[in-house]
This record gives structure tokens, C-alpha cells and sequence, in this order.
């Protein structure tokens, strides 16, 4: 097995103000073979590097980077054997006053209905009455070169609320370009937690273009007594306007080139229990439907319990059935996992076995059993690992592997141009 190893060099200049610097190293090197019997081991590497620096009014300015990196060790057949991007970089300015905030750059923005990475800037600050308001203006950031994602996107959200009881919020999405209108989007969010041991999120999304409701998604939970909460969550999505553009072939429509029916749509609902009769032990139930128009329904019901002992021994297991329309969504579904740490080392073994009511392919039963180690070499350097076998109606016999080392820095320079590294 090949060890993946990781380094990160930080030159330390004398600074002249009050900064502090953080940063981590996560390196991952994969290995697995695919059902073409192809050896595939790449390498990954994601750097973080943050500097910040506060103000005397209570103000701070400060700069994150972010940027993964790919590199195939043995297979490399491809012309695409190597690959990297840079995840986010960008200038951030907060204020010491109604939570303003101000982002240049290569960002994540969300905000309503917006989940996306632009090229742009992005504003948000509290109001009077409870209102906030938040916007954002930039270029969409694609990866796929197979798609376009617009020339611009622009959109925001305003919101009214009351901390600790309630907050509403009205947000909009529109993505152009030059000749085409890509996405027009609208939505509404709620939050309501009128008592303690009730608490209601939820949201919903329109689709301008398509004149068409997205998606519905709400969750209510209510714990009536300290060792119990209960929950009920229901979504409905219409494949046709929820991804009516999309930028990747795993979400496209089939009159987009993808595999994704334009015509099915998908209701769920569910209902669970748990119950924490000790602070160390938790039992759940839980049921949940799925409801699709084209594809059929199925039931999904089970429990599981979960024994936790603080910094020391963590075990737990399930069971769950579906019952559904093909033979593929009718099984039976068991885990078991323990997971124990000793000083700096941490050991752990998962087991999750699927058992068809009827043979997919000749295979009565699916199984996955997955094998973890990891130590604390030091506070801010860890390494560990995990090695899975598995077996399924795809796979007769498959391994998998995975090795990774993690390493954090932070440092703080005093006003006088000190240094003290953490």
C-alpha cells in the first residue's frame, strides 16, 4: 500500500498589525479497481490558507484561498490524468456593526434559493425591524467544459425575523446570458420556533421559465419531554423544473442529454422517534415513503440504536425494510459499527448488509464491510485509513482503499510584530 504524504512550508515575514493565520493540508490517496478491471489510485491534495486581521472598532479584513489537485498514479491512459481548481479565493470585509459582510471574489454563495460558486461579490448586513438583506452579482463558475452556465448570475434574499422565534425570507435567482434566459428563480424559506420543543424549517422554489414549483421541502420537530423528539419532514420535486439547467451530465434531462425522466416527479414523507433514556443511549424509529410518479413507491421502515462512552468506546447498529415496486426496492437492510480509540490511536469496523427478497443478477445478498484506523500524531498533524470489501449485484468482489494524512497550522502576530505559532 502506498502512503500519501503531506507537507505545507509557511514563511513567516514580520508583520507590522494584529493578523492571524490558519491553514490545513488534507492529502487523500484512493485506491480501487473498477468493474472494467482497471487499477485506479489517484491522489488528492486540498490546501486551505486563511489570513485575517482585526480593527480597534471591532471590524476585520481578511483573505481565503482553497484549491484541490488530482494526480492518476497509475493509470494514466487518460489525457485527463491530472486535474485541480480552485475552489474559492476571495477578500472578505466584515463590520463591526449589523453583521455587514462584503465578499470579492471566487465565493459560495447561499442565500434562499442560490447554492452556488461565482466569480463575483456578495453583500449582506442586518437592518432595523429585523429585516436583512443580502445580494450578490458575478459569473457562474462551471467545471464541466461540457456546459455553459451563463455570463452572469445576480440575485438576494431579504428576510424579517425575530432572534430565537421566527424568520421569513423572500429570495431570487436570475442566470443569462446573451441569447438565452438559463434559470429565473424564486423562493421563500420559514423558520418557527414559537415554544422550546417545537421547531418548523422549511422551503419552497419556483421556476419562472418553466412556470413550474421546484421543489417543496418542510420538517417539524417537537420534543414534548427532555429524552424524546419527535419529527415529520415532507418534499416534492418535479424533476422538469428542478433540473431544468443544470451544469453536470449526473442531473441532466433526458431531452438534455442525461438519463433523468423530464416527466417523473418525487413526493416524500416520514415520521421518527427517539428516545434517550440514558445521556450515553439513544433508540430511534423511523418510517419514510417514497413516492415516485413513473418509477413507483416504496416504504421504508426500521429503527437503531446508539451507545456512545465519551472519548472511549462508540457502538450501534440498525435494521430497516423496503418494500417497494421492483425487485431492487424490496430488501432488508442491517448495520453494525464499533468504533474505539486508545491514547492517540482510534480503531473501527462497519458492517451493512442488503438481503433481496428475490436475486438481482444472481445475488441474494449485499454486503460492504469497511475497516478503520487512524492516529493523532500530533495536535495538529493526523493520519489514518480505511479499507472496505464488498460484495453487490454490480461487483462480485470488490476492494477499496483509502489512506490520508491531515495537517492544521494556525499562528497569531501580536501588534509589535510577534510571532506565536499554535
Amino acid at each position: 500500500m502506498v502512503l500519501a504524504a503531506s507537507s505545507v512550508m509557511l514563511a513567516q515575514p514580520v508583520l507590522a498589525a494584529d493578523y492571524t493565520i490558519t491553514g490545513s493540508s488534507n492529502t487523500y490517496l484512493r485506491m480501487t479497481r473498477t468493474i472494467s478491471k482497471d487499477d485506479l489510485y489517484p491522489l488528492y491534495e486540498y490546501l486551505r490558507f486563511s489570513v485575517s486581521t482585526a480593527e480597534k472598532d471591532g471590524s476585520s479584513v481578511s483573505l481565503h484561498l482553497g484549491a484541490w489537485g488530482r494526480l492518476d498514479l497509475v493509470d494514466k491512459s487518460s489525457d485527463h490524468y491530472t486535474d485541480g481548481d480552485l475552489q474559492y479565493g476571495f477578500l472578505s470585509y466584515q463590520g463591526a456593526k449589523n453583521n455587514l459582510v462584503v465578499n470579492v471574489g471566487r465565493q459560495f454563495v447561499t442565500e434562499g434559493v442560490a447554492a452556488e460558486r461565482i466569480d463575483g461579490l456578495y453583500a449582506r448586513s442586518d437592518f432595523a425591524a429585523g429585516f436583512t438583506a443580502a445580494a450578490f452579482v458575478g459569473q457562474p463558475v462551471v467545471t464541466d467544459p461540457s456546459y455553459k452556465g451563463g455570463d452572469y448570475i445576480y440575485g438576494g434574499r431579504v428576510a424579517q425575523g425575530k432572534a430565537g422565534l421566527y424568520t421569513i425570507g423572500v429570495s431570487a435567482l436570475r442566470n443569462e446570458s446573451d441569447v438565452a434566459r438559463d434559470r429565473e428563480e424564486e423562493g421563500v424559506d420559514v423558520w418557527l420556533h414559537p415554544v422550546k420543543q417545537v421547531d418548523l424549517t422549511g422551503r419552497s422554489s419556483y421556476n419562472s421559465i418553466t412556470s413550474g414549483w421546484m421543489e417543496h421541502a418542510y420538517t417539524l420537530s417537537v420534543a414534548p419531554i427532555d429524552q424524546v423528539t419527535l419529527s415529520a419532514d415532507f418534499s416534492r420535486i418535479n424533476y422538469s423544473d428542478y433540473f431544468y439547467n443544470v451544469t453536470t451530465t449526473a442531473f441532466a434531462l433526458k431531452n438534455n442529454g442525461g438519463a433523468l425522466d423530464p416527466n417523473e416527479e418525487l413526493t416524500t414523507y416520514g415520521a421518527s422517534a427517539a428516545w434517550t433514556p440514558k445521556k450515553d443511549l439513544t433508540v430511534a424509529a423511523e418510517y419514510k415513503k417514497y413516492d415516485y410518479e413513473i418509477q413507483g413507491s416504496g416504504d421504508y421502515v426500521g429503527g437503531k440504536v446508539a451507545w456512545t462512552a465519551p472519548g472511549a468506546l462508540s457502538l450501534g447498529g440498525s435494521v430497516h425494510r423496503m418494500i417497494g415496486d421492483s425487485e431492487r426496492l424490496r430488501y432488508y437492510d442491517y448495520r453494525l459499527y464499533a468504533l474505539k480509540k486508545v491514547g492517540h490511536a482510534e480503531l473501527g469496523l462497519d458492517f451493512y448488509n442488503v438481503i433481496f427478497d428475490r436475486p438481482i443478477d444472481g445475488v441474494k445478498s449485499s454486503f460492504a464491510l469497511t475497516g478503520i484506523a487512524g492516529y493523532e500524531v500530533t495536535e495538529k498533524l493526523k493520519v489514518g485509513g480505511d479499507v472496505e470489501y464488498s460484495q453487490s449485484p454490480d461487483f462480485d468482489r470488490e476492494w477499496r482503499a483509502l489512506v490520508k494524512v491531515a495537517y492544521a497550522f494556525d499562528m497569531k502576530t501580536g501588534e509589535k510584530g510577534g510571532k506565536s505559532e499554535k
